[in-house]
């Protein structure tokens, strides 16, 4: 049975977080647009160095690999670069044997406005302006922060640690504490105790992926032998 559209996990990632582009940046910076073409150009077949969401996105894709009838997951791509960057990235994606094949590269334009076409529940991005602006129109993004990348090939294993407040609930209650006193957050806490919070940003994220972990249940139950560990919530 296939996996159902209204469930699959579809999270959107900019092609500067996927891969180390600062070089390339560095010629646009210093020496202009057509320098930088033609850097792309030239460079068309040298693979791209892995960047700070690469390991993310791999364990994130080995979802589909525990789950090949469903295929649960996808990542797209959602990138300012131009179209003759996008050759190189697809180039390395299939060095790197990631199973990605949709993407918008958008020739300068920031991508946020396709998070929604491309149904994403999460959108990683190393420019965070464009970060910022998808969360000025209420769609889920997150900043990937420049660190070494360190990519254990033999853990596939994905870790995920959420916070709640303004995350995977609104932000009311943090509100309410900012503003106010703690004995007005006390009460408004108690007020609201039986009203269920409104969801945050990353609310679809974080039911999808426990999706994912109920799709491992289900394989522990038919297979006493299945070696769970895909997905790790907290």
């Amino acid at each position: 049975m296939p996996y159902p559209i209204e469930r699959k996990l579809v999270i959107a990632v900019s092609s500067s977080a996927l891969f180390d582009l600062s070089e390339s940046d560095r010629v646009f910076r210093e020496e202009g647009p057509k320098a930088y073409r033609e850097f792309q150009e030239k460079h068309l077949d040298v693979v791209l160095e892995k960047g700070v969401a690469f390991p993310f996105i791999r364990r994130f894709l080995g979802i589909n690999q525990r789950f090949e009838k469903e295929q649960p997951v996808e990542v797209v791509l959602l990138s300012r670069n131009s179209a003759v960057t996008g050759q190189r990235v697809f180039r390395s994606i299939k060095h790197y044997e990631l199973d990605i094949s949709r993407a918008a590269f958008m020739e300068g334009k920031s991508p946020y406005g396709y998070i929604p076409a491309f149904n994403a529940s999460l959108f990683l991005s190393a420019n965070e302006e464009d970060v910022m602006n998808a969360i000025d129109y209420g769609y889920p993004a997150g900043t990937v922060l420049p660190t070494k990348v360190i990519d254990d090939m033999t853990d596939g294993e994905l870790r995920i640690a959420f916070d709640f407040d303004g995350v995977i609930a609104d932000d009311e209650s943090e509100t309410v504490f900012r503003d106010g006193e703690l004995t007005a957050f006390h009460q408004h806490e108690v007020e609201k105790s039986h009203i269920p919070h409104n969801p945050g940003p990353l609310a679809d994220l974080f039911k999808k992926l426990s999706f994912m972990q109920k799709l491992e249940d289900r394989e522990e139950e038919k297979d006493r032998d299945y070696q769970q560990g895909g997905i790790i919530l907290c």
